[in-house]
């Protein structure tokens, strides 16, 4: 069990952005998603009202950014209702979405509405094996979302999650973004926890794909670099330093669950031992400013060493919370990613598998993102 210590909540600076996650029910099975292993049933879900009162209180702290998410927010039939309460709260809007039911009339629905900017999720450059990886057909419903939002003259982003299954089709993926004229594509290394964590056998990819992915990606970067911003981060896997948490714990903006727990960044919730409010019970400002939960990593009287007296500190925050509780089972532990973590040999022996093996079929059972997990672990 993670030891967890209170911080102070000094010097606290207003959140910039709210990811708003609206649901947990998606079309899609992705087997490295980033929400919880226990998925927020329908019924548990945050009603319209109460959804529009937390934006109101998001606006009223300072929150000038707010993200839909899910699952799939589409699926909810208040979306059009909450974008454009958003909207007259003066909140940029932002859409992220699988793109299964944005059809060209609920498009230029939502732009009445007030959204901004949509992110459409692909899981490959093609439609067999981004089917596969989905658990679902979908790539076809994804370009027909595409031409929508392009047609309705909104701003247009595509997100992509690379692993080991999908890292060697990254030129097509960047041609794909290109075709389809997308203002930006984020290249997003999967993250090891929850049910990538669960799939790491089969997701993380081989030091050889990496270093190939990355000379694509900066050759792609300088020739699009005036038509399409490209993002691109080293796996965690493989990188000499931690990344900082989501910009720093409870720093620049939070995540309201489907059931109105308010976490630090969207995977906090599988960290035991730290206890999140929720907003049905406390309000945003009481929660940003004097909840346990967001002033426990928060500053550095938290870090062990070797964080507390590492140069980094002051840029990395002592890398990532989720990362470090997923690996070793204490979240004020140093992120294992780090080369000084007593525990970097959790990452050095995952690495050293993957790539040991990196010739040999994956027979590793996929483990599908679902409904009542508990029918798997048994």
């Amino acid at each position: 069990m993670t030891q967890l210590k209170r911080t102070s909540s000094n010097h606290v600076g207003a959140p910039f952005s709210i990811l708003a996650e609206l649901t947990h029910r998606c079309h899609l099975h992705c087997p490295y998603c980033s929400n919880p292993l226990e998925l927020t049933l329908e019924k548990e879900e945050l009603k319209t009202e109460d959804w529009s009162r937390v934006l109101t209180e998001a606006a009223e702290i300072g929150v000038v950014e707010v993200h839909f998410s899910g699952g799939e927010p589409l699926i909810r039939d208040d979306l059009e209702t909450l974008i454009r309460h958003a909207n007259d709260l003066e909140m940029y809007t932002n859409l992220i979405t699988s793109g299964i039911g944005l059809s060209e009339e609920k498009v230029n629905q939502l732009k009445l509405a007030g959204l901004a900017n949509v992110q459409i999720s692909f899981q490959a450059a093609e439609a067999k094996l981004s089917d596969v990886i989905g658990g679902y057909k979908a790539f076809e419903k994804k370009l027909e979302a595409v031409k929508a939002v392009k047609k309705a003259e909104l701003h247009l982003s595509l997100n992509v999650v690379i692993h080991r299954m999908n890292i060697d089709q990254l030129q097509e993926i960047i041609q794909l973004a290109e075709d389809l004229g997308a203002e930006r594509l984020e290249l997003a290394n999967a993250q090891y926890y929850n049910w990538a964590l669960l799939n790491r056998d089969r997701l993380l990819p081989n030091r050889e794909q990496v270093e190939r992915a990355n000379k694509i990606y900066m050759a792609a970067k300088e020739r699009l670099q005036k038509e399409m911003e490209i993002i691109w981060v080293i796996p965690d896997y493989y990188a000499s330093v931690p990344k900082p948490c989501m910009g720093g714990w409870g720093t620049i903006g939070f995540t309201v669950a489907p059931n109105g727990d308010v976490l630090p960044c969207p995977t906090a919730g599988i960290i035991e031992g730290l206890t999140f409010e929720n907003v049905l019970k406390s309000s945003l400002k009481q929660i940003w400013y004097m909840s346990k939960s967001f002033n426990n990593f928060r500053g550095e009287e938290w870090m062990p060493e070797p964080c507390s007296s590492c140069d980094l500190r002051h840029e990395d925050g002592g890398g990532c919370r989720c990362q470090a509780f997923a690996l070793t089972g204490n979240a004020s532990a140093a992120d294992p990613v780090c080369g000084w973590s007593p525990d970097h040999h959790l990452i050095e022996s995952a690495v050293q598998d993957i790539n040991k093996n990196s010739d040999k079929e994956i027979i590793a059972p996929m483990i599908y993102r679902k409904f009542h997990l508990d029918k798997i672990k048994n």
